[in-house]
């Protein structure tokens, strides 16, 4: 290419151009218009004393104050700093003021303390396990005067109380959800939807499971979850539910979580005293007992083992446990016998370790699930006043909420396991504020339990670091968290930038404010992935098409890309879009399966309403093991329950959009993409590609042709490229011999090799179901081999190959831009296009010196891969960091087809 190439795209306007008004209008409408949900509320309202005549702490009015005017709010205060009376006050407040009734969701062991100070507060509270005994609680008259409900989380969860009645709603120990699982969590929150005003309270918001600080954001009505997840996160696409903070948005994230909650170690983060509020210090102190090592099983192969490994999962750390109790538990009871004089805790997770702790100290009563209600808190509160000396629990059963510091100082944690949130609740049950004396933690741990003490350590030293940064940004903002949430307000629109060089543009910014300015019928290929609907998030910008509510909003923002790009496009030829459908699961819509959401078949009609031709579409086969991975929605365990729930894989799509040509009469493009270089008659004259009678002499006017000669389009390719082939299972399945044999070949292979090969034998073989299942499962069974006695679980390594050139199943995954960004220690893409898709899609569809238009460029995949075909490259991108990203790869393209290959100076030499 020469330098007068470089002017690749005429712009018509200005640079900082404003952007259509009815789009401005579409993208200000995405701007969430919430009105202040709670009600103004003067210090003077909230009691300057308890009914003892203590007075109430100051830095619990100005939170309740800050609470009762927001509406909604997370209370994530540490151990110790009344949580209980904010939340009785806030609810007491909100109920009063919107003339509603009110309702607490608890663990059981903390209704205690919520009884306590509600008489310390005079507030009237009521405990209710279903519907009948709330209404006789709060009865039938007017509401706003009746009693504040109490529950616990099981009441709610199995429907035996409709929390929708209420009109405000806190979740206290709300991460104790966290116990119940995934599936019910989710369930849970949305239960609370119609309830106008909530709060979520916890000592523990989990800095080491952000994802639970999404679903508090989810549950209060701040953010929608999805968004959110896209927003801060990089998912992992070869493992679901596997999330990282982007390192860039860690600080944009947490003043985020800022904006909406009051996150405070001490009364000092709101510029108060500290006095009576400082925490005793902690001992701790790790125990490691033997454990027999020789006790051992064997490999899973057979072969047998010199001693046993280190516990480094949770079934192995659970089957640990079991063979190390004994001493462990001799150990505690070690420790409670040298200081006879102190008040214990002795934390545990198992039934059998409980059983074991009875035995060995007979003076320590223990709490467990299936004891009666009454009976447990009648030893919770005789320990808790002193009476009892020793008591043992579940972290889980009694780690949260419970004070228990007044006359003990001292717990034995009689094993280590990976749930952080229950081993710091149970510590903080006695590391208090009003703690008067030391504390001492020991903690005992078998020797083959080490890297399970090193996680949880670890998780503790996070958990610190999370409590630091979140008392600096409430020391920084205070309670104005107006400030706070300016930081990270999103934008409308970006200063438009272009880069170039030569044979390539790529702009910064807005796909449809850039697409307005193209010249019509500039375009001669778009190639491009779009977004697949709300998935995934790449900007926090209102332009982003990610950052919309559903397909429905999606294609409403499209129909303002789809018309401009359509008239940019030359007459006759192709967009091809890349797209996949939407896994749709059954806990968000409420179906209770995963649904597939046929995001093709709408984007098909989406085109075909703006003008442009359906032409068939290419399918690109993808690998149903890596989804499962990603989804778990093909899970063959969930299969073997029930195989109804079962789908099938999800392949992509490139759909093939024609703008139609100017002249209806023919079918060609008004600047065709001809493969042909000359015609040649049978009288031997021949006819080039230039010449004005090239289309006359092609068409037979004068006289028979003899021959066509293409640059590289042979005829067999068209015959292949044409041909509607659909593959079928051929008139016999493989025979037994034919099987061995094939088995045999394949079963001597290493998984990575077999993958490759029965792909290739796979299309020249006459096909089987039955023998393509029979393979497999020999493999499976077989002994002695590299994959003996199962199949790869991270990837398929038996997909059969395909005939047809619409099907394309030897794309490469890893051939993507992401290789680069690794590399270079870059963010890597969400969704990054394959070069193989790309490249063919090029040589198909355009000629050289052609020139392919991305509006969704990425890290600048399709237009780089223009110019290593030897056309032009141009595009537009929204994110700032992949468009300066792109820029360096579009540049080592210009560089790499600058450089004259070896033919290239042969030629020169010879022209010399």
């Amino acid at each position: 290419m020469d330098s007068a190439t470089s002017a690749v795209l005429p712009m018509g306007s200005s640079a900082n151009e404003e952007l259509h008004p009815e789009y401005r209008a579409f993208l200000e409408a995405k701007i969430p218009s919430v009105p202040p949900v709670g009600f103004p509320c003067a210090l003077d309202e909230i009691p300057t004393h308890l009914t003892d005549g203590r007075p109430m702490k100051e830095h619990v009015r100005h939170i309740v104050r800050w609470a009762v005017e927001g509406g909604r709010r997370g209370l994530f205060e540490s151990f110790g700093l009344h949580k209980t009376m904010q939340q009785l006050l806030i609810g007491s407040l909100i109920c009063a003021k919107a003339d509603c009734w009110g309702i607490i969701v608890l663990p059981l062991n903390v209704r205690r303390e919520f009884i306590h100070d509600a008489a310390l507060l005079d507030i009237p509270v009521a405990f209710a396990q279903c519907d009948e005994e709330v209404e006789a609680a709060i009865g039938f008259s007017a509401v706003g005067s009746e009693p504040i409900i109490l529950t616990n989380y099981e009441s709610v969860r199995e429907g035996k109380i409709d929390v929708s009645r209420f009109g405000w709603a806190s979740l206290d120990e709300a991460d104790v959800l966290r116990s119940y699982g995934s599936k019910t969590y989710q369930e849970f929150l949305p239960l609370f939807e119609p309830v106008p005003y909530r709060f979520v309270a916890t000592a523990t918001p989990a800095p080491n499971r952000y994802k639970e600080m999404i679903h508090y954001a989810g549950f209060l009505g701040i953010m929608d979850t999805g968004q959110a997840l896209t927003r801060f996160f990089q998912r992992n696409s070869e493992k679901a539910g596997d999330l990282t903070l982007y390192p860039h948005k860690v600080d944009e994230f947490w003043t985020w979580v800022n904006s909406w909650s009051v996150c405070i170690q001490r009364p000092s983060d709101l510029g108060f005293s500290d006095e009576g509020y400082d925490l005793p210090p902690i001992d701790v102190r790790w125990h490691c007992v033997e454990a027999d090592i020789s006790d051992v099983d064997p490999e899973s192969n057979g072969q047998g083992r010199l001693m046993r490994d280190t516990a480094l999962g949770v079934v192995e750390s659970s089957r640990e446990k079991r063979r190390t109790l004994g001493v462990r538990i001799a150990k505690a009871a070690e420790i409670v016998a040298d200081a006879p004089d102190d008040h214990f805790i002795i934390w545990h997770d198992l039934e059998d370790e409980r059983r074991a702790i009875e035995k060995a100290l007979p003076g320590c009563e223990t709490v467990y699930g299936s004891q009666k209600l009454d009976a447990r808190e009648d030893i919770v509160s005789r320990f808790a006043d002193g009476a009892l000396p020793l008591i043992g629990a579940k972290p889980i059963m009694l780690g949260g909420g419970v004070n228990l510091q007044r006359h003990c100082h001292r717990a034995i944690f009689a094993g280590v396991g990976f749930k952080f949130r229950d081993f710091i609740q149970a510590i903080h049950r006695i590391q208090r504020f009003g703690q008067s004396s030391p504390v001492e933690i020991d903690i005992i741990h078998a020797e083959t339990e080490v890297e399970v003490v090193r996680e949880l350590q670890a998780k503790w030293a996070r958990d610190e670091e999370f409590r630091s940064t979140m008392s600096d940004l409430i020391r920084r903002y205070g309670l104005n968290h107006d400030a706070a949430a300016e930081n990270v307000k999103r934008s409308i629109g970006c200063e438009r930038r272009e880069a170039s060089g030569n044979g390539w543009t790529l702009a910064h910014n807005d796909c449809v404010a850039e697409a307005q300015r193209l010249d019509e019928g500039s375009l001669d290929l778009i190639v491009t992935s779009i977004p697949f609907s709300n998935h995934y998030e790449y900007t926090p910008s209102y332009n982003d098409f990610g950052h919309t509510d559903d397909d429905t909003h999606f294609f409403a923002q499209m129909d303002f890309l789809t018309p401009a790009l359509f008239r940019a496009l030359a007459p006759g030829r192709l967009a091809c879009i890349h797209v996949k459908d939407r896994i749709l699961f059954g806990s968000v819509t409420g179906e209770g399966v995963p649904t597939v959401s046929p995001f093709h078949a709408r984007c098909i009609e989406h085109y075909m309403r703006h003008g442009f031709q359906f032409m068939g579409m290419i399918t690109i086969v993808t690998d149903v093991v890596r989804e499962n991975n990603q989804t778990y929605r093909l899970s063959y365990t969930e299969m073997l329950k029930d195989g109804t729930k079962m789908g099938v894989g999800s392949p992509e799509y490139v759909l093939l959009m024609r703008k139609p040509q100017s002249d209806r009469s023919r079918g060609y493009a008004d600047n065709r993409v001809s493969k042909v270089t000359d015609v040649i008659l049978k009288d031997g004259r021949r006819f080039s590609f230039d010449d004005p009678e090239f289309e006359e002499a092609l068409n037979g006017a004068f006289g028979p042709v003899d021959d066509l000669a293409s640059s590289s389009y042979s005829l067999a390719r068209w015959q292949v490229d044409a041909h509607a082939f659909w593959r079928s299972s051929g008139e016999r399945p493989l025979t037994i011999p034919e099987l061995w044999e094939v088995s045999d070949r394949f079963s001597s292979m290493a998984t990575g090799r077999l993958a490759k090969r029965f792909r290739e034998e796979s299309r020249d073989l006459i096909y089987s179901f039955k023998a393509h299942v029979d393979i497999g499962e020999e493999i499976e069974a077989r002994p002695g081999t590299d994959t003996r006695g199962k199949l790869p679980r991270t990837f398929m390594a038996l997909d059969p190959g395909s005939h047809h050139p619409d099907v394309w199943d030897d794309v490469v995954r890893m051939r993507t831009l992401n290789a680069d960004q690794v590399q270079k220690g870059r963010e890597k893409h969400v969704c990054p296009l394959q070069f193989d898709i790309v490249d063919r899609l090029i040589e198909r569809y355009s000629a050289k010196g052609d020139l392919v238009y991305d509006p969704f460029c990425g890290l600048g995949t399709v237009p780089m891969r223009a110019i290593l075909s030897g056309r032009r490259g141009a595009g537009s991108e929204l994110n700032p960091d992949y468009w300066a990203h792109s820029i360096s790869y579009l540049r080592e393209a210009e560089d790499q087809m600058a450089v004259p290959s070896l033919f290239d100076l042969l030629d020169l030499e010879q022209a010399a």
